[in-house]
């Protein structure tokens, strides 16, 4: 895979998509098998990869909390605390 340059895609990516190229990016830098200019910039993109999955999944965990605790903020059984 050719070093991607620009990153204005990733904000786009679904959790599912930017984990897979995430997934890519630290198998290519294992292998060694990429140059070193390279290798800096799939690095760079992988943590901007990072980031965003880490994002998307504090969103989801906020989004479940506030199904799990009703309008009236009762709990529904499961603690948030569960979720972690």
């Amino acid at each position: 895979m050719a070093p991607v340059t620009s990153n204005k895609d990733i904000p786009k990516l679904n959790f599912e998509d930017a984990l897979a190229e995430l997934e890519g990016i630290v198998q290519q830098l294992e292998s060694g098998d990429v140059p070193l200019e390279d290798s800096i910039v799939i690095y760079e993109r992988g943590e901007l990869l990072k980031s965003h999955c880490e994002k998307k999944l504090s969103a989801a965990e906020t989004k479940v909390e506030n199904i799990i605790v009703g309008s009236d903020g009762s709990a529904s059984g499961v603690e948030p605390s569960d979720l972690k």
